[in-house]
C-alpha cells in the first residue's frame, strides 16, 4: 500500500492483534485471484476503498505450529496505490492501527523480516532502494 506526497513515497503499515507491525495480508476465498483477495483485505483491514493494484511484489512464506501440526504459510503481496482516504484500523479483526510512512521509516519499524523484504523490493520499483 503506498501513496505519494510530493517527491516521498509514503507506505501503509498496520499493528496486529500481536502487537507487530507489518503488511495488510489475509486468506484468498473461493473464486478469488489472489490479487482480488489482496484488494478485500486491504480494505477490510484498513477501511480504504480507493485502491488500485500497481504491481505484483514478492511472495512471503514461513513456518508456524497450530495444534501440534508444522504449517508452511505462503502469501501473495501487491503493491497498491490509495491516493484518497484516511485508513481506520479493523478492529474487530485486533488490527489496532494504521499508519503511513516514508518508505525507509516504515522498513525500519516493521517487526517481521519477510515484510521488510517485501517493503524492500517496493524501494527497489519505485527506484528508492534502501537498505535499513
Amino acid at each position: 500500500m503506498c501513496r505519494a506526497v510530493g517527491s516521498e513515497l509514503l507506505v501503509l503499515l498496520i499493528r496486529d492483534p500481536y502487537a507487530n507491525w507489518g503488511l495488510p495480508k489475509g486468506h484468498v476465498e473461493e473464486g478469488e485471484t489472489p490479487v482480488q483477495a489482496a484488494l478485500r483485505e486491504v480494505a477490510e483491514e484498513t477501511g480504504l476503498t480507493d485502491l488500485r493494484p500497481v504491481r505484483e511484489l514478492p511472495r512471503i512464506d514461513w513456518y508456524f505450529r497450530d495444534r501440534g501440526q508444522l504449517v508452511h504459510k505462503y502469501c501473495h503481496f501487491f503493491l497498491m496505490e490509495s491516493a484518497t482516504g484516511e485508513p481506520r484500523p479493523q478492529v474487530e479483526e485486533g488490527i489496532s492501527a494504521c499508519l503511513w510512512l516514508p518508505l525507509a521509516e516504515a522498513i525500519r519499524k516493521v517487526t517481521y523480516d519477510n515484510a521488510r523484504e517485501v517493503l524492500r523490493a517496493v524501494g527497489e520499483w519505485a527506484g528508492k532502494p534502501t537498505r535499513s
